[in-house]
């Protein structure tokens, strides 16, 4: 019963706390996707990254070429062919795992070239949501498209706030 009665206190506690903040919601792929530069940017990204990776299904197919031949010529190899032919194997091999680290690694030229052209746009995004959060006494902002809400009033969602403080009007 005690249990019972320290459970209801502190629900009631915190629905009351939470009564008296103020909460926003945005949506962040909906606020970047309504942003005409940030569209512009994802495809120059992805127009790159076919290319490159084009460059790395290159070498694996190189690769596994060259195993083939290896594998049908085998019986006729002397030994000291047997090994330069595996080397080559395995530096291709290398050669298109570096390049795939290079262009996709987690410090990899595409992560960077994102975050060139991606940052200044969403910082600008991040500065135009605190402003409003300032303006509007807001003490939490949401991300609906990430935090997994399940339900919000629309009311309480200032994506479009956002973009009209960008310059972008309303589009929904």
């Amino acid at each position: 019963m005690r249990k019972h009665l320290y459970l209801l206190t502190l629900l009631l506690a915190l629905t009351l706390g939470a009564s008296a903040q103020k909460f926003a919601l945005v949506d962040m792929q909906y606020i970047l996707k309504n942003i005409p530069n940030y569209e512009m940017m994802n495809e120059q990204l992805e127009t790159v990254s076919k290319r490159w990776q084009q460059e790395v299904k290159t070498l694996q197919d190189k690769a596994e070429t060259l195993y083939k031949k290896y594998q049908s010529d085998l019986v006729f190899l002397t030994a000291e062919q047997k090994r330069q032919r595996e080397e080559e194997i395995v530096k291709t091999e290398q050669q298109a795992t570096e390049l795939q680290g290079k262009y996709f690694g987690p410090e990899g030229e595409l992560f960077e070239r994102r975050s060139k052209m991606v940052k200044p746009l969403q910082d600008e995004v991040w500065q135009a949501i605190k402003e409003i959060a300032s303006q509007s006494g807001f003490q939490l902002v949401l991300d609906r498209s990430t935090a997994g809400i399940v339900f919000a009033n629309p009311s309480i969602d200032i994506s479009d706030q956002v973009l009209e403080k960008l310059g972008y009007g309303r589009k929904r």
